[in-house]
């Protein structure tokens, strides 16, 4: 958190250091990232991912739509557009803020972006199939995505039975878990614990954290067995 000095955003633990919530799912030969963050271009740096196929969207608020600006690289270095999917909602979004991506004439360098509509059907990207998940971030429907056995939650507070069916089976899920207190949008970590169990998925890790949960550290011996918080640079193999 900017300018606090709470002992979370003071830690030397490089589990406390935490960017804005993405992940990047790689098979043999496919490669995508869930949402551009405003820190897409150090997460791409620092984990030097040479090569990006498309980029899916759970929903176009500014923590994680910001960084698409930075996928220009991509297209230099692959030497084709972006593929983006995303669904109505989301897709208008990019367009209101990457105006200059979507001009009729554009200036040398920015970048090459081409829009692919979603809603509830399992598309497929590469040798990667996704199975698109509508969960409720307070009134806003946001996108949640399974990838094999492999379920990937942000930005929930609340989740319909019919969409409960797509997530049983999975082996792992990534769920947000804000902070201890009760929040208008997002699962508090007592809330998500209870997702986790009602759907019976056996090995889960908490993303989105705030500042306001804890260190890492100190929550991590609290919970569950089979449930961690995850942190940045963490790898799953699915």
């Amino acid at each position: 958190m900017v300018a606090c000095p709470c002992e979370v955003c003071a830690s030397t633990d490089p589990k406390d250091k935490r960017l804005r919530s993405s992940i990047l799912v790689r098979s043999p030969s496919t490669t995508i990232v869930v949402d551009t963050t405003p820190d897409f271009r150090y997460q791409m740096l620092r984990e030097k991912v040479r090569r990006l196929d498309a980029v899916i969207f759970t929903h176009p608020h500014k923590d994680h739509l910001a960084g698409l600006d930075d996928v220009r690289a991509y297209n230099f270095f692959q030497r084709k557009a972006m593929e983006l999917y995303a669904n109505e909602m989301t897709q208008e979004s990019i367009i209101r803020e990457f105006p200059y991506a979507f001009a009729d004439m554009k200036y040398p360098g920015i970048p090459d972006l081409l829009l692919n509509r979603i809603d509830s059907e399992p598309f497929t990207i590469g040798d990667i199939t996704v199975i698109p998940i509508q969960v409720w971030h307070m009134k806003m429907p946001v996108l949640a995505f399974r990838f094999g056995n492999f379920t990937y939650i942000t930005d929930a507070n609340r989740i319909e039975d019919s969409q409960r069916e797509k997530i049983r089976g999975s082996e792992q899920i990534v769920l947000n878990a804000l902070r201890h207190e009760k929040h208008l949008s997002h699962f508090s970590l007592e809330e998500a614990i209870g997702e986790v169990r009602e759907l019976g998925v056996p090995k889960a890790w908490f993303t989105h954290i705030s500042h306001q949960l804890g260190r890492y550290a100190d929550i991590t011996p609290t919970l569950p067995g089979g449930m961690q918080l995850a942190y940045d640079g963490l790898e799953i193999n699915i």
